[in-house]
């Protein structure tokens, strides 16, 4: 059974109907607990990252008890994201912590060093990057992965999203969109995808063959 967790950050019905068509049993555990009893488990969402508040200490311990199992985790979109450190979207917050590093918004610039600051790099939006990013975009594998098996390089995705995660020795593809960003990760039974599997066809359905796969 793959646990399907609601954390009022998105819409879970196209969730659902995406891993009933690759034949998967899925259940939304309304307690921590009841993780406990499921083959895998896939954080979704959309929208702020100040809305992983609701996941509190008993579900991440949850969480993480069944990652260290060896039982797989998958993060779709806003949940790719928690599964790192922490995101400049809701800095006073922190992610799961399973993967290093923090997310980051789209396009920033750099800008000249600043000598009245301590700080010797400051950030801006670049007007010319449109975010946030919306729409089919091309996925450039860097490796071999039990995520993203069956998917050809430049297979195209849906995203929608304005915060990106960083390309860490984690990532298994990356995308671009004014920068490169992480596109697919995975390390160990953890995985995560920034675009929405739900919404892109035969791609999306491959890669939540290979997450039930992986969970049987």
């Amino acid at each position: 059974m793959i646990a399907l967790v609601d954390y009022r950050a998105g819409n879970l019905t196209s969730v659902k109907k995406a891993l009933a068509a690759v034949g998967a049993h899925v259940f939304v555990p309304e307690q921590p607990s009841e993780l406990s009893a499921a083959s895998g488990i896939i954080v979704p969402g959309v929208g702020h990252f100040g809305a992983t508040r609701a996941l509190d200490r008993s579900w991440i311990d949850a969480i993480v008890a069944h990652v260290e199992v060896q039982r797989p985790l998958l993060g779709i979109c806003l949940g790719m994201q928690w599964l790192f450190e922490a995101s400049d979207e809701a800095p006073e917050l922190s992610g799961l912590g399973v993967l290093s590093g923090r997310c980051v918004r789209l396009g920033r610039v750099r800008l000249k060093p600043d000598t009245t600051s301590v700080r010797c790099v400051r950030l801006q939006a670049d007007p010319t990057i449109k975010v946030p990013h919306v729409g089919w975009n091309t996925l450039s594998l860097l490796r071999e992965s039990w995520i993203a098996d069956g998917v050809a390089n430049d297979a195209q995705v849906y995203f929608t999203h304005s915060y990106v995660a960083p390309i860490t020795g984690a990532a298994v593809a990356t995308t671009e969109h004014g920068e490169p960003f992480a596109a697919v990760v995975e390390r160990g039974p953890v995985a995560g995808v920034q675009f929405h599997p739900e919404k892109s066809s035969a791609v999306g359905l491959r890669i939540l063959r290979n997450f039930v796969a992986r969970a049987q």
